[in-house]
């Protein structure tokens, strides 16, 4: 359990003794693709932290449209603002693969909070990074158009969990195209309507399970 906290950004400053006290906080919990971990508007109850897999942060309309907010990796945590504020979950939350999670009960998860400040600082930091990437996706719905979006979006995957060899980064894709056009903020024949312009310009290389973006073709 501490090897899988060391991994965990937000334990990152914290000893071994103080891991060890977390990790006999924590349970486990192994779960299938498409689990609901929690739904928008009902009570918190727990804290996540993503050991492995991967869970998308969504809304839902009032139609049954869905609208990604984020998609948690390993090594992510979420689930921490209704423990905050006591108010009911402003978003979903499910698993696109088989994952495991690392789970804090509400009065453990406060606890933690009173007694590490290093935790507590992170949980800020993390929530004020959040609140700017709110704002970055406003001001592209705003002022950027679709095919920028999706663009935009790409690199911003592939900068964050894709794996880079010479002038090429390759990010493993657990979203399907309709999510990926929910997480851009566009239309799925937009989305579709990129990748191919993309595609036979060289800089985009689709596989079933996997992108992969030849920034030398990019650039020019």
């Amino acid at each position: 359990m501490i090897d899988l906290l060391k991994n965990v950004s937000l334990f990152t400053m914290l000893n071994e003794s103080q891991l060890e006290l977390i990790s006999r906080c924590l349970t486990r919990k192994f779960a299938d693709a498409g689990t609901l971990l929690f739904r928008e508007k009902e009570i918190g109850t727990e804290f996540y932290i993503l050991v492995s897999g991967s869970v998308k942060i969504y809304t839902t309309g009032a139609g049954g449209e869905e609208k990604i907010l984020a998609v948690m990796q390993a090594g992510d945590s979420f689930g921490e603002l209704a423990l905050i504020d006591g108010k009911p979950r402003s978003a979903s939350a499910r698993t696109v693969e088989k994952s495991v999670l690392l789970c804090l009960s509400k009065q453990d998860f406060h606890t933690v909070l009173s007694s590490h400040f290093d935790i507590t600082l992170g949980i800020m930091q993390e929530l004020c990074q959040r609140l700017r990437d709110t704002n970055e996706h406003v001001r592209d719905l705003t002022f950027l158009d679709a095919r920028t979006r999706v663009l935009k979006q790409l690199i911003q995957m592939a900068n964050r969990s894709g794996i880079r060899k010479g002038s090429e980064i390759t990010l493993r894709v657990v979203l399907n195209f309709d999510e990926l056009a929910q997480y851009a903020g566009v239309q799925r024949s937009d989305i579709m309507q990129v990748i191919r312009e993309l595609e036979a310009r060289g800089i985009l290389a689709v596989a079933p399970d996997s992108f992969t973006l030849n920034l030398a073709n990019l650039r020019n």
